[in-house]
């Protein structure tokens, strides 16, 4: 999906050799492609005054708001705006505020970012388009509702370490085998809550019913697109204390939205995603194992520092956690998203990849889906025992879904590594300061004698741009994406 979302960035480079490319050329090509982990390890060997002064800069920015480095992008944003402003056309302006804004907001800045939004709103506002204005004021609005509050603050009980014991739960028509993470010893504002975890959730998402059953606070001015199925707007509100297991979160930001499909047999199965917690939380609590064995996510209570590690792990422009994986020896972009209640799939892209072989093992069939905002049934093949590498690790789910179109509910990745695929880890860990994941298999022993009580088994042109001129459309590509978090996928009908 990546690689379509910045088809129209055709730039005189895809013909340019590698190595006759300057390095100039190859960041500018890295970012055009989004390729981050590219990007990286360019300006990583590169000296620094060998890159041109704004690519430099920009380099940082993007990487640290790509890769989850705000300590890096805040400062570097910074410096963009004081010192390069002749490279700074309206689109890069635009992009470039929008990525400060949420990265000042990421480390608690919110008033920082507010000041930031409507600065540039104020000075740019007659050449902007009324869509590009409303966005501006939604998120300024929303930075200045924040800032009243201190959101993820985080205590442990009186141990070593976090932990948040959970329960794998069946979800959706028996014969389909679709299950997800529901968290026990769970509280919202001291009343328990059935709460799912959904890794691939870029927010945290309650329905209106359950966001006034549990008192949250609404916060005035907050609108919030939602991308599911179609796309929904809801409004910010904060719970000032959740409970996890052994783990306190109070000011907990949740956007509040109707997950409706619009579809009563979908909806009949609503109720598991009444209340989600994703990626914004592990951003938070900094490292996190989920042990499929033992059925807990442990957290140590000292966050680890940043390492000199390389990231395999980056944000998706609509702040989906991503990894480079392997399905069947393709190389993709992959979402592991355990509120996927299935094994996963991949997009069309993979379909193109290896037609031949999906026609010839597959079996031919459609998927209903439901989320967000509506419901859809889109052509696919259901591929038996393929392999799929993350990390380093290989598993073979029994069943992998590859579709054939381009759809909306596809993502901004070529696959979506499901709940019952990453059971098939034994465990997968989450660096979020260095941005890493791993994943290990588990012990033939807990394969033979687990300790839980497990669900039923799952068997080009004349005169080019330069380089410069390029890269202002990654960077709105990306801002465009902040403002639609996406919603958790519904199971398989």
């Amino acid at each position: 999906m990546l690689r379509k979302v910045f088809s129209t960035i055709l730039v005189c480079l895809f013909s340019v050799p590698a190595y006759t490319q300057s390095i100039d050329e190859k960041i500018g090509y890295a970012m055009n492609m989004s390729d981050w982990f590219t990007l990286d390890s360019l300006y990583s060997s590169t000296p620094k005054d060998s890159i041109h002064p704004f690519l430099e800069i920009y380099s940082r920015c993007l990487l640290g708001n790509r890769l989850n480095r705000p300590d890096v992008s805040v400062p570097a944003f910074q410096e963009l705006f004081n010192t390069q402003s002749a490279y700074l056309d309206l689109n890069n302006l635009i992009s470039s505020t929008f990525m400060f804004g949420m990265d000042l907001s990421r480390i608690g800045q919110n008033d920082k970012a507010v000041e930031i939004m409507r600065s540039v709103l104020d000075a740019s506002k007659q050449y902007l388009d009324s869509i590009t204005i409303s966005n501006f004021i939604s998120q300024a609005n929303r930075y200045e509702a924040l800032s009243a509050y201190k959101p993820y603050q985080i205590q442990f009980d009186n141990e070593n370490i976090g932990y948040i014991p959970f329960t794998i739960i069946p979800v959706g028509p028996k014969d389909k085998g679709s299950v997800l993470m529901h968290l026990n010893d769970s509280y919202i504002n001291g009343c328990i809550a059935d709460i799912t975890f959904d890794t691939g959730a870029g927010t945290n998402l309650i329905s209106p019913e359950m966001a006034e059953k549990y008192n949250l606070i609404p916060l005035e001015k907050t609108r919030v697109s939602v991308m599911g199925v179609r796309e929904k707007e809801g409004y910010i509100a904060i719970a000032k204390k959740i409970k996890l297991g052994n783990i306190t979160v109070c000011d907990v930001p949740f956007t509040v939205i109707s997950l409706s499909s619009n579809n009563s047999e979908a909806d009949q199965y609503i109720d598991a995603f009444n209340i989600v917690v994703g990626s914004d939380l592990m951003l938070q609590l900094k490292d996190l194992t989920i042990d499929f064995v033992n059925h807990q996510i442990t957290i140590p209570t000292v966050a680890p520092v940043r390492s000199n590690a390389v990231a395999n792990m980056c944000f998706s422009p609509t702040m989906n956690l991503l990894t480079k994986g392997y399905v069947l020896g393709t190389p993709m972009m992959m979402c592991l998203d355990s509120g996927d209640a299935a094994f996963g799939s991949a997009s069309e892209y993979f379909y193109d990849s290896n037609k031949d072989y999906i026609e010839q093992n597959g079996r031919q069939d459609t998927i209903r889906t439901a989320g967000v905002g509506g419901f859809q049934i889109e052509d696919c093949y259901y591929i038996p025992n393929i392999p799929i590498t993350i990390a380093g690790t290989t598993v073979t789910p029994s069943e992998f879904v590859v579709k054939t179109q381009k759809s909306s509910n596809n993502g901004d990745y070529d696959a979506r590594i499901g709940l019952r695929t990453m059971m098939l880890f034994g465990k997968i860990h989450f660096n979020m300061v260095d941005f890493t994941i791993s994943a290990q298999l588990p012990s033939l022993s807990a394969i033979i004698a687990p300790k839980y009580s497990t669900v039923q088994p799952f068997k080009v042109t004349v005169n080019k741009p330069s380089t410069l001129q390029t890269i202002g459309v990654v960077g709105m590509c990306i801002a465009n994406g902040l403002l639609n978090h996406n919603a958790p996928s519904a199971p398989d009908l």
